[in-house]
């Protein structure tokens, strides 16, 4: 019997020959612009000695005490959004296509938060119903990135004009992300979790946060808070509210397209999971208990629980006629975290307002339909802004609603629209050289509606 060439094996022949190096390279070198070329480092080369600072904490009278210490001021900027995900996102390309210098922090590394990370691939209230008519409220920054992600062969489905709330490949979002947010010029770092604020009285200057470099700090002029939990605002002492909600992970399963569904119907299983883009694979939601996701006890407990059922659950359907070839392909990177802080704005949204929809002289987004069967329902820019704090504005699911509407405003589609509506607002103040809550909303609209939003 032939005996197959091992992986382990194959590497070490053709680093022999001269070849491994060359191979295991030209992927990125083949790929890399001239822009992104950096000095080539040979590898297992001894790195400079480090002089990162050092100001451990220390016990004291049987307390830990953090001492005072000096951060370093790694970036100066117009305006720095805080959280990758859809606000995060849709803020940080609106504010930079407006004119200002922009920077984004986002503590994984990538974009899209709960929407590629926690494979939330449903994008929910895209439309609305106006009159009869199909009405897709989900444009500008957000309604662009499906569009481009429609030129893609497998990336979306259900983006068609008389079609609402597309799914899309969580890899091809993240792909499509990198590339606007690069077209439009933002300073990106990842891998950094906002661990503070730089205050001077109620203005908020800048945020401090982690990373394996340490502890630095970024400034800016105006700073979006798109954490989705309100880290920033919270940090700075803004007034709020803690919701506890469902916190649950989905998954992903394989070959889905090869299992025998009618089989697996006989035997009890009404569905194996949700479609996507891909044809051989479906994605399952997994709700979960109400719970706090501010208490990391709670998530880690919830983290291996879930993955632990998932498992099963998935060998059970293995086990049953027409099972077979299913597999576990994928468990969310992030838990489904759905609602944690929510503002106390100068403005608060109500559900009658939204079911209503009651309209406002200051209206910067409009929300969708679940299942675009009613009107869609107009955002008002109070709802970002925080009643005493300065230089801030929130944008995506922390937003100040009440609690009947958390369940419309925590979607994708909101967190788009508000994101985009942030950042356009911060460009727009550091450009008039006005605080956030005294810009035009007139000139606010104008670029809105310059950059594609919709306004109804």
């Amino acid at each position: 019997m032939k005996q197959l060439m091992t992986r382990r094996q194959l590497l070490r022949l053709l680093a022999a020959a001269g070849l491994g190096p060359a191979i295991a390279q030209r992927t990125v070198a083949d790929l890399a612009s001239p822009a992104a070329a950096r000095p080539k480092i040979a590898e297992n080369q001894l790195a400079p000695p480090s002089n990162r600072p050092c100001y451990p904490a220390v016990m004291r009278d049987g307390r830990v005490i953090q001492p005072e210490r000096p951060l370093a001021v790694i970036e100066e900027t117009e305006v720095l959004v805080v959280g990758g995900g859809p606000a995060g996102f849709a803020a940080a390309v609106a504010a930079a296509r407006a004119g200002a210098r922009t920077a984004l922090v986002e503590r994984y590394g990538y974009f899209g938060g709960q929407w590629t990370g926690g494979l939330v691939l449903l994008v929910i209230s895209s439309h609305a119903r106006e009159d009869g008519r199909l009405v897709k409220v989900l444009q500008g920054v957000g309604g662009e990135l499906l569009d481009r992600l429609s030129k893609i062969d497998g990336a979306i489905v259900h983006h068609k004009p008389d079609q609402f709330n597309p799914t899309t490949d969580p890899e091809a979002t993240k792909f499509m992300m990198d590339e606007m947010i690069r077209e439009a010029g933002v300073k990106v770092f990842l891998h950094c979790w906002v661990a503070d604020v730089v205050m001077e009285g109620p203005v908020v200057r800048g945020v401090v946060f982690e990373s394996k470099a340490g502890r630095q700090a970024i400034l800016a002029r105006v700073v979006i808070d798109a954490t989705g939990d309100g880290d920033v605002f919270a940090a700075a002492g803004a007034e709020h509210e803690r919701r506890f909600h469902a916190i649950g992970l989905v998954h992903r399963l394989g070959n889905a397209d090869r299992a025998g569904l009618e089989s697996l119907r006989a035997n009890g299983i009404k569905s194996i999971g949700s479609i996507e883009p891909l044809p051989a694979v479906k994605w399952i939601n997994l709700r979960g208990p109400s719970t706090d996701c501010l208490d990391i006890a709670e998530l880690t407990r919830l983290e291996m629980e879930h993955r632990r059922s998932i498992w099963l659950r998935a060998q059970q359907l293995r086990q049953k006629p027409g099972g077979e070839p299913l597999f576990l392909l994928q468990t969310a990177p992030q838990l489904g975290v759905r609602i944690s802080r929510l503002l106390a704005g100068v403005q608060q949204l109500t559900y009658e307002e939204a079911r209503q929809g009651r309209s406002f002289p200051n209206t910067i987004a409009v929300g969708g339909a679940q299942n675009a069967h009613h009107r869609g329902w107009p955002i008002p820019y109070g709802v970002l802004i925080p009643r005493t704090l300065d230089q801030v504005i929130a944008a995506g699911r922390c937003i100040c609603v009440d609690e009947k509407l958390i369940e419309d405003m925590r979607l994708l589609a909101s967190c788009l629209t508000t994101g985009h509506a942030a950042g356009a607002a911060a460009a727009l103040a550091v450009k008039t050289g006005r605080r956030p809550r005294e810009v035009d909303i007139a000139q606010l609209q104008q670029l809105l509606l310059r950059q594609g939003a919709y306004l109804g």
